[in-house]
């Protein structure tokens, strides 16, 4: 409960309509509306030929703006400076405040709030088209009230203590990126940072890549009972994720040699530049979880005495990512593609299995030591995510 007397939105909103005629040949900035009270945004720009409505409303800076459909989902926003101008359809009501009883960053802040967004959703239930809200019913929405002075005084509270927040985010994220950068760093000095002329193909040392086949399957993960086949973000991302699959559909055949076992090399043939030849090693996983025509499987000589984890950690070295990255092909700027062939022409280093075995020491203290920090960043990332609403709950009892 807030201390601060309580009014209905609308005491302190009206609605707004600033239409304009829709015409062909005239071009309109449409608008969208976040989730999660995430902000307005500036959507994509048409031609009035590329719309069956016959007018739009323009929306100005300080406007309250909510999408019907998904309000429930706390689509709603005060509008900013970069929405300024821009046109919404009747899916978009907008509203104008009464500045002299209510600041605009204090909407702003109670449209962030979790309570708003259940509001929102209570009001959307059971009416029809879809759960659109009707703006009569959204202006029954109450919210807490104080003297614009004391909103002044609150907002800039919460928003010396939301930059505070951003702050810790741009170090968290900044120390993401220097982790990366730092493995990165390691693995060019101990693998190399280009081929040298002593480097040999990768086929000198494998006996196999095979990969599976990709059947038409449902459009959800497999039950632990349900054979599944995995999907390119089982290993896009460096370890490997058994819940990166989709169900085989029953009675479906399949070939149950491209079920995938602990200990599998798995590399992705089919990804975005960046992605394409990702690997990974299986430590672990679930049964029945099939190869896709997407992945391949690496199989060594017995007699070359590869090391997987040396593998893994020179196929993710700046020099290999380089040539994976030049021997991809594709049309597609979303999706690239690495042959069988060209994995087994990649130039590998010689190391020796005493040299394997230094570059995983050394590389898997600093992985280990890297996994620590992210754990604890991870940790960190969570406190800052939940310091936000529990500032704004404070805020709003007047408590802050």
């Amino acid at each position: 409960m807030s201390r601060w007397p309580v009014v209905p939105l609308s005491a302190v909103v009206s609605p707004v309509d600033r239409s304009v005629p829709v015409l062909a040949g005239t071009a309109y900035r449409t608008i969208g509306v976040r989730w999660w009270g995430e902000g307005a945004y500036e959507r994509i720009t048409i031609d009035g030929s590329q719309t069956a409505a016959k007018t739009l409303s323009v929306v100005r800076q300080g406007d309250l703006i909510i999408n019907k459909i998904w309000v429930r989902h706390g689509s709603v926003a005060v509008a900013g400076e970069k929405v300024d101008g821009c046109a919404a359809s009747g899916e978009f009501p907008t509203f104008q405040s009464d500045e002299n009883r209510m600041l605009p960053r204090w909407l702003h802040w109670i449209c962030r709030t979790k309570g708003f967004w259940s509001a929102c959703a209570d009001l959307s239930r059971g009416t029809s088209g879809k759960n659109r809200i009707r703006p009569e019913r959204f202006l029954t929405i109450t919210i807490p009230l104080p003297p614009v002075d004391e909103q002044r005084r609150v907002v800039a509270r919460i928003e010396a203590i939301q930059s505070r927040v951003d702050e810790g985010r741009a170090l968290r994220r900044q120390a993401e990126r220097s982790s990366v950068a730092l493995i990165s760093s390691a693995r060019a000095a101990l693998v190399g940072v280009a081929p040298g002329a002593d480097w040999v193909p990768l086929r000198s040392v494998l006996a196999e890549i095979e990969n599976g086949k990709s059947p038409q399957c449902l459009a959800r993960a497999a039950n632990e009972d349900e054979w599944g086949v995995l999907k390119v973000g089982a290993v896009s991302f460096g370890q490997f994720d058994q819940r990166e699959n989709k169900a085989l559909p029953g009675g479906l055949g399949f070939n149950a040699a491209h079920e995938v076992r602990n200990g599998d090399f798995l590399v992705c043939r089919a990804n975005t530049a960046e992605l394409v030849g990702a690997c990974a090693i299986i430590p672990s996983t679930r049964p029945k979880l099939l190869l896709s025509d997407k992945t391949f499987r690496v199989w060594k000589e017995v007699e070359a005495e590869i090391i997987p984890e040396w593998l893994d950690h020179t196929l993710k070295s700046p020099a290999l990512r380089a040539q994976i990255e030049r021997a991809a092909s594709g049309t597609s700027p979303t999706m690239k593609n690495i042959s069988k062939e060209k994995v087994m022409s990649l130039l590998m280093p010689p190391h020796s299995r005493s040299r394997q075995v230094q570059v995983v020491a050394e590389l898997g203290r600093l992985d280990r030591g890297v996994g620590t920090m992210k754990r604890l960043q991870g940790a960190t990332a969570a406190e800052l995510d939940a310091m936000l609403p529990a500032i704004l709950d404070l805020a709003f009892r007047g408590d802050l």
